[in-house]
């Protein structure tokens, strides 16, 4: 078994943002690390109860030289982009949307979520692109839950979301090697966690786990030594995220919803939103959301 000290090479505590009905909890970017393969943001928003008539509307914003990964818990989103994409999403399924050189995305409850008491918990990610990719054309690809494969070792149910896993390959598009999957673990319930990855770690959404005797707290990232091998467990039942794949040879830098290498990129991006120079979402054009004024609460650091 591989000593605690050596499996675990970094724990990263959350910053927790309350917007109003739910707290969300952003693991990446942070201080001590701004990526984990080619994961560059990493949040869980929710779990959150709402009354009737009520609900999210993540207003129209931007986005450049990412993709994002939304995956459900519970709950659904109404994802619209600047492309003409309308897609809903309900747990188990994936919305990968590829920024490239800029889209326009908005996220809102659907009609039949706001006229019934509903719930919403999600984990939100995005993935920074090598840098031959960064400014590809936009593109958004929707694939369903019975599309993604899924394992059952016996006290554990692992659906596999992006790259190869346990001998099982998702069909989701991927630009840099990449390991994403919804682990659940029933009482009593193992999985091994396999080295293959420059990078990788875990996530506990809900629940208890340990990996290889180490108990994890809940809402916190642990970035795993590469090469190790591992076995992750629950004694009372728990829901675990992997993420991971390829180190990136160039870092990436973050300010609010724009990713780049460049960070004068960045700052092109800033003066096209600000100048509305990106394209509008068709049926959803009449509100957005403004740069912020000083500091954003998603930045990466020198």
């Amino acid at each position: 078994m591989t000593m605690p000290d050596d499996l675990i090479i970094q724990t990263i505590a959350p910053t927790t943002h309350n917007l109003g009905d739910f707290k969300v909890y952003r693991s990446l970017p942070a201080k001590e690390r701004t990526m984990v393969g080619p994961f560059i943001f990493f949040d869980q928003a929710g779990p959150a109860k709402f009354g009737p008539g009520e609900g999210i509307d993540v207003r129209p914003h931007p986005h450049i030289n990412l993709a994002t990964v939304t995956y459900m818990y519970e709950g659904a989103f109404q994802h619209r982009d600047s492309l003409g994409s309308n897609q809903l999403i309900e747990p188990g399924a994936i919305n990968l949307m590829t920024a490239g050189k800029g889209i326009v995305h908005s996220e809102r409850s659907p009609d039949d979520e706001r006229a019934r008491a509903s719930k919403l918990s999600a984990i939100q990610t995005w993935i920074a692109l090598p840098d031959a990719l960064e400014e590809m054309d936009p593109a958004f690809e929707h694939v369903p839950e019975d599309a993604l494969p899924v394992l059952d070792y016996g006290g554990a149910h692992a659906r596999v979301i992006m790259g190869a896993l346990w001998g099982q390959q998702a069909p989701v598009t991927t630009y840099a090697q990449t390991i994403y999957a919804d682990i659940m673990l029933r009482p009593g319930g193992a999985i091994p966690i396999e080295p293959e990855a420059d990078e990788r770690a875990i996530y506990v959404s809900g629940g208890d786990a340990a990996l290889d005797g180490v108990p994890l707290k809940a809402q916190t990232l642990y970035v795993l030594r590469p090469g190790t091998r591992a076995t992750l467990y629950s004694v009372d039942g728990g829901r675990v995220m992997l993420c991971g794949g390829e180190a990136f040879k160039t870092p990436r830098h973050v300010w609010w919803n724009f990713v780049s290498s460049r960070q004068d990129r960045l700052m092109q991006a800033r003066e096209d939103w600000d100048a509305m120079r990106f394209p509008l979402i068709p049926g959803d054009d009449q509100e957005f959301i403004p740069i912020p004024q000083g500091r954003p609460k998603t930045v990466s650091y020198p």
